[in-house]
């Protein structure tokens, strides 16, 4: 069982939408995918037509897998599966303070799915906090979204020197450019100057596009109603670097 961590440090950057599209290209390819959302806004969970709990269950997370198990919902998809956010989440942080052992805490509670699931997919809140270090000891890649413009490579280099700072393994860390707009000078340039930096970027960039900000009116990956638009063949393309980085 493998875990990917859709996170940033900065909201606004596609994040949601790259869980939503790559959790279900993983589970079209016939790899049993959950995707657990994080972030109690329920972004995710919003787009595959999952509501969670009524009752406010974020003080048992992380006490053992079985707590997740009974929140597993199934999604409209073959070998996709959510467990929804709920508001009560955005307390994780005074929660993981109460354990011992915080930061593997989250990697402790996944082990108990790796007969169930072949990929976990975490969409993650846009922070530096208890949580997020948790997730950076759970995740074999942390898939981060760039916008290629100044506050967000500001915004990457404050994530990297916070790795450096932790002696948390710079190999996790796969950056990729999201909501590029090609006809803009700055973003080519700073996509340019970016990958000449940081040798880890993928290939594969998000486009700006309509298309995506219509999942949430759709309330569905790209595939399912954008199949042929160019919005969808760089997310198919980002998830196969993604299964090529998980394989390694």
């Amino acid at each position: 069982m493998k875990v990917v961590a859709c996170y940033s440090m900065k909201g606004g950057v596609g994040k949601t939408a790259t869980s939503v599209n790559i959790a279900y290209l993983a589970a079209k390819s016939g790899l049993k995918t959950l995707l657990i959302d994080l972030d109690p806004q329920g972004a995710s969970s919003f787009y595959f037509r999952v509501k969670p709990s009524p009752k406010k269950w974020a003080d048992r997370f992380f006490n053992a897998y079985e707590a997740l198990v009974k929140h597993i919902k199934a999604s409209d998809f073959d070998n996709l599966d959510i467990i929804p956010a709920h508001l009560s989440f955005r307390n994780f942080d005074s929660l993981l303070a109460g354990f011992k052992k915080r930061k593997s805490r989250l990697k402790t509670i996944l082990k108990g799915f790796k007969n169930e699931y072949d990929l976990i997919v975490l969409d993650c809140p846009p922070s530096i906090s208890y949580l997020s270090e948790s997730i950076f000891m759970a995740s074999d890649v942390i898939l981060v979204p760039v916008i290629p413009t100044t506050l967000s490579e500001r915004t990457f280099e404050q994530l990297m020197d916070f790795f450096d700072e932790n002696n948390y393994p710079h190999e996790k860390i796969v950056p990729f450019f999201s909501m590029v707009q090609a006809q803009k000078s700055l973003h080519k340039s700073t996509m340019e100057a970016m990958s000449a930096r940081y040798k880890i970027f993928l290939a594969s960039a998000i486009p700006y596009s309509s298309d995506v900000e219509k999942m949430g009116e759709h309330k569905a990956p790209l595939d399912v109603f954008a199949h042929t638009k160019p919005a969808n063949a760089a997310y198919t393309s980002l998830w196969q670097e993604v299964a090529n980085a998980l394989a390694k």
